[in-house]
């Protein structure tokens, strides 16, 4: 792996405009569970599928299911940024990335100090009443019982995008925008088998395409650098300067 690191160094060294797209396997080292491995959320056991449990559908038939599950599963708030996270933030406070481009909901790039984060996939930490929309931090989700309820007697429902619901059209947007502008777009900890998020990587028109991933994906062959090892391990390695 020395020779793919000392290209990838270079390349960041030569770029002004990087885009970070990232996914699960960002926030695996910091403890969060993925879904598609062998230790990942689909491949638990619970009543239904996880992949029932977190699609609108069920939200609205089975709320009280769905916040058992939510709580147990993807509240995570006690997982801190890990060197992955941190070392995009210092490139972005360096002025070499442009953006990040997450479909993370842990929060944890703004934790570590990213500035420029679109969230495909939205976040824990946002949550709105649905009847009147008034706002609840994620702490309010995590302490309540059962379906958490507005002081107007709404539902109150993450700011999550689950199956069967569209991309916020603004994120949609600014994350487009960003990675077909962008002079290097760096792939990561994503198997890049989610759509309409996995599409995104067709925008991108440079030749700095570097698709870092523990497992093979179905763009490998398209990538103009190949590192198949821990996010963390080799972003954490790379020097800003």
């Amino acid at each position: 792996m020395e020779g793919e690191q000392k290209i990838l160094q270079q390349w960041i060294d030569d770029s002004r405009a990087i885009v970070f797209f990232g996914g699960a396997g960002v926030s695996t080292e910091s403890g969060i569970p993925d879904f598609r491995s062998v230790d990942g959320l689909y491949h638990q056991k619970y009543d239904y599928p996880p992949e029932e449990i977190l699609s609108r559908s069920f939200f609205d038939a089975r709320p009280g299911e769905f916040y058992r599950f939510y709580r147990d599963k993807m509240l995570c708030l006690d997982a801190q940024p890990n060197p992955a996270h941190r070392k995009l933030a210092e490139l972005e406070a360096a002025g070499k990335l442009r953006s990040v481009v997450t479909q993370n909901i842990d929060g944890l790039h703004q934790k570590a100090g990213s500035k420029r984060v679109w969230e495909l996939h939205g976040s824990v930490h946002r949550n709105r009443c649905m009847r009147c929309g008034k706002p609840y931090p994620v702490e309010f989700i995590q302490n309540s019982q059962g379906v958490p309820t507005c002081s107007c007697g709404g539902t109150v429902k993450p700011d999550v995008v689950l199956y069967e619901e569209s991309l916020d059209g603004r994120v949609l947007e600014g994350a487009v925008s960003d990675i077909a502008n962008a002079d290097m777009l760096i792939i990561g900890g994503t198997s890049l088998a989610v759509y309409p998020a996995a599409s995104l990587v067709h925008y991108y028109r440079g030749h700095r395409l570097v698709l870092i991933n523990k497992s093979p994906t179905p763009y490998d062959t398209h990538a103009d650098l190949l590192i198949s090892a821990p996010i963390g391990q080799v972003l954490g390695s790379i020097k800003v300067r």
